[in-house]
């Protein structure tokens, strides 16, 4: 434990210089939540609320935690994964922001769970959350606490799936907005984040050319599309695996090949999960693979390639090079499996860029704002943010890329509500 003067647990504060140009280089490329932070430092909605974050601890949510704390939240931060803190932000934000950092890259799962324990005991009334596993302890281990929320804000669409369960059980015990379902989140965060940062992720782990290597992906939502279009620009052969009708045959008209993982074992190079769902990679397919090949994983939690399940079968485990170990199989083969199977794009990169963070965490800091407005009116289920919320971040948004648009004529808006010919 890290002692100064605000109670923390991180690396190094002496890192904090470094982590402090990160952040304001990605406030450079944030224009619409600077936007929202000039008005929240006038009005200031979160005035005398606690609020616990549990996120990962990039630069980009570093720069949406003190868009928070700037709206007068009380803002505490830990981390949402134990691979994808950058230390450096978070010495920053515990020395130049005033914001209590819990958050070690590489931390034990040990200390992940105590990391909870703190933003738990920091008796929320709001949380901002990546994955649900906040929310979920907190119903579990504090329901007294839960009561006391007023609301939270979820960001990926595994938490969202698990606060669907949680209301579906009558167990949710609090408003929640999931901003994943956001089309200024969804449609450019998963696709075009996701899709960038896990194949930037692949090749700083692994330094191979994609060029020429087919690639399988598991799961054709948003963040599959986004990663089957950035592997087909590098010149890979893309596979899709699917289980969902409607996307394998989406799929296939965009000119994937679409077939089962247990086909697409035998003939992929490169493996990578983006689907929320557990051991869609099973052992069974591992033990199948080619010789050499490499599996990662875009998905929120690290179960999606059972790599547990695989160790059962395997003589040694080699550190090849930092987020790249070489399982060799009694089999004779050798599976290469990227940052211990959990999410490549911010273990081996850096995550999404901060230019479409811009609008994902716009949808964060507005979620908290309808939540705290329209405290006492909501029920304790799961909100997806009104549609004029999410044309208000596209406006900001294209006005800070210099892009204009049409406008309808009166005419026009009368023909378009009109049922008269």
């Amino acid at each position: 434990m890290l002692m100064t003067e605000i109670k923390c647990d991180i690396k190094d504060i002496n890192l904090a210089e470094q982590g402090k140009n990160q952040i304001e280089w990605a406030f450079k490329d944030m224009p619409v939540l600077s936007s929202i932070q000039k008005r929240f430092i006038e009005e200031k909605p979160f005035e005398g609320l606690k609020l616990s974050a549990c996120s990962h601890v990039t630069k980009e949510t570093a720069a949406l935690c003190t868009v928070l704390k700037a709206g007068g939240a009380d803002t505490i931060l830990i981390a949402s994964n134990p691979l994808s803190t950058q230390d450096d932000v978070a010495a920053a934000l515990v020395k130049y922001y005033d914001i209590p950092v819990y958050a070690i890259a590489g931390e034990s799962l040990e200390t992940y769970k105590r990391h909870i324990q703190e933003a738990i005991n920091h008796e929320p009334d709001l949380i901002m959350e990546d994955g649900c596993d906040l929310v979920s302890t907190l119903h579990i281990e504090r329901p007294d606490l839960a009561d006391k929320v007023i609301g939270s804000t979820e960001e990926t669409t595994t938490g969202i799936i698990r606060l669907q369960a949680m209301e579906k059980e009558g167990k949710l015990r609090f408003p929640a907005v999931g901003v994943n379902t956001s089309l200024t989140k969804h449609l450019y965060d998963n696709r075009y984040g996701t899709g960038q940062s896990s194949m930037d992720g692949i090749i700083r782990a692994t330094n191979i050319l994609i060029a020429g290597k087919t690639v399988v992906i598991s799961g054709y939502g948003w963040c599959g599309k986004g990663c089957a279009l950035r592997a087909k620009a590098l010149g890979a052969n893309v596979i899709v695996c699917e289980v969902d009708p409607l996307k394998a045959l989406e799929a296939a008209m965009e000119g994937y090949r679409v077939m089962p993982i247990e086909k697409a074992a035998l003939e992929g190079d490169i493996f990578l999960t983006v689907t929320g769902d557990k051991h869609v990679v099973d052992v069974k397919h591992l033990l199948t693979m080619k010789d050499g090949a490499f599996v990662a994983n875009a998905g929120h939690f690290d179960w999606e390639i059972n790599v547990s399940g695989l160790k059962e079968f395997t003589t040694e485990i080699k550190q090849i090079r930092p987020n790249l170990e070489e399982y060799k199989l009694n089999n004779g083969k050798s599976i290469y499996v990227l940052s211990q199977g959990r999410l490549v794009n911010l273990a081996a990169a850096e995550g999404h860029p901060a230019s479409v963070m811009d609008m994902s965490f716009a949808n964060q800091a507005l979620g908290m704002e309808f939540i705290v407005k329209n405290k006492g009116k909501l029920e304790n289920k799961l909100y997806t943010l009104p549609h004029e919320v999410d044309v208000k971040i596209a406006e900001l948004k294209l006005k800070s890329m210099g892009i204009e648009i049409d406008t309808l004529t009166p005419e026009q808006e009368e023909y378009l509500h009109s049922w008269k010919l």
